[in-house]
């Protein structure tokens, strides 16, 4: 069974090792054996008059670093009523079903070089995102990188105790901003992502999280909450497709078709009123505005999984159809996906373009954007202006989808939109 029919694909994002582990952290094949997130020095408070240090961190749904941790990824997967709704069977029908998908999740793992590499892009792109904020927002700095991943390690959890082990809050307050890494809300992503980040301050934090007890000892959060059309943001996908069209012959530019491709949602979930296809077609305008609408284009979407309906087209359908139609030049352009992984190098890569499309050589794919200078830098203009807003999320966040009946969502949204009285002085 192919990945795109696989639940696996409900995650986007990201990948799994430490940039420099202590040496007792790694076992003999390389790997971080903890779970911890990545260890920073001790935190300690600038002099007077300075807000800093701050806790950027920068949260996503993860990828299994090796295949042996394929198992537990799909477990949590499948346990997040949030991302799969299984109703009240959820907890018999979750290990079931990651059980009986570890075998064939791994294979595809394998086939991308035996791990998805979303830690290693996003603890990357996290710390160079930092170094430019300590230069740009001296008032809040040091800016300490931290990953929080939903199902793969560092879990938030982990995360959450090493921003405790590290200076933060039991008493001694500071500041941390919760990056999403998905640039188009969507309760399923970001919003899992954030009632699991209030599940477990309240549990690490206890009394102080509630503010029942000396509130100003725990820590400060605010929320980056979406940046679907940000200029970077924009910029960084605008350049990597440009670069990707300067491979064909001249005579061909103009007519090659640009394929935006998103992960796809339940019609369920679209229905109750979820924001994320409209963020993600304004992201998809954004760019061809950019671009000067120099090429045809069309949205489509991947990783449908199940028999009930879903957002479409499908990726896989569309390619095959217009192939079919005599348009075999087309770039695919991961739109909702900041980094490589299994959506990209396995599904894209191998079943779109090798199986779907045949290997055509006119079928190509737009690099993700990874490393990109440009991408790295709109992180951390998003992240200042962020930071000089004095707000703790975005207005947009407190609205809740209009079908929504989750008790936790909204007492998440209540929780972090309150934190907006306790946000530190703007940055001037």
């Amino acid at each position: 069974m192919s990945i795109r029919h696989s639940a696996t694909h409900l995650t986007r994002s990201l990948a799994t090792r430490s940039p420099r582990p202590a040496a007792g952290l790694l076992g003999t094949n390389g790997f971080q054996k903890s779970c911890m997130a990545t260890v920073t020095p001790p935190v300690t408070q600038n002099e007077v008059g300075k807000q800093g240090p701050t806790a950027m961190v920068f949260m996503n749904m993860g990828g299994p670093s090796t295949t042996d941790e394929v198992g537990d990824f799909l477990s949590r997967l499948f346990a997040d009523g949030d991302l799969i709704p299984l109703g009240p069977l959820q907890s018999y029908l979750g290990p079931l079903i990651s059980r009986r998908r570890t075998p064939k999740i791994q294979k595809q793992y394998a086939a991308i070089g035996g791990g998805s590499p979303i830690r290693k892009w996003s603890e990357h792109q996290c710390e160079e995102m930092c170094k430019l904020l300590d230069e740009m927002s001296p008032e809040t700095a040091p800016h300490k990188p931290y990953v929080a991943f939903r199902y793969a390690n560092p879990l938030t959890e982990h995360m959450y105790e090493q921003l405790l082990k590290d200076g933060f809050g039991k008493g001694r307050g500071g500041r941390a901003v919760a990056f999403t890494q998905y640039p188009q809300y969507s309760c399923s992503t970001t919003g899992s992502s954030l009632n699991e980040l209030w599940k477990w301050r309240n549990r690490l934090e206890g009394k102080r999280a509630t503010g029942e007890t000396n509130p100003d000892g725990a820590i400060t959060w605010s929320v980056i909450d979406r940046w679907p059309t940000h200029p970077g943001l924009v910029e960084a996908f605008a350049q990597n497709i440009e670069a990707k069209l300067a491979e064909y012959p001249e005579e061909r530019r103009k007519d090659v078709v640009i394929l935006f491709s998103a992960h796809s949602l339940p019609m369920s979930v679209v229905n109750r009123g979820d924001p994320y296809p409209s963020e993600v077609a304004a992201t998809v305008h954004a760019v061809m505005h950019r671009l000067g609408h120099s090429q045809p284009y069309r949205l489509c979407w991947q990783s449908q999984v199940g028999p009930s309906a879903w957002l479409g087209a499908q990726t896989s359908d569309t390619v095959k159809q217009y192939v079919a139609r005599g348009h075999t030049d087309l770039i695919l352009v991961p739109i909702a996906f900041t980094s490589d992984h299994i959506e990209t190098l396995y599904e894209l890569d191998l079943e779109v373009i090798e199986e779907d499309a045949k290997g055509h050589p006119g079928v190509k794919r737009a690099e993700s954007l990874n490393g990109s200078p440009a991408f790295i830098k709109a992180l951390a203009d998003i992240a200042h202006a962020h930071l000089k807003s004095g707000e703790s999320s975005s207005r947009q966040m407190h609205l809740r989808c209009q079908g929504c009946n989750s008790e936790r969502c909204l007492e998440q949204k209540k929780f972090f939109a309150g934190e907006q009285a306790k946000i530190l002085p703007t940055v001037k």
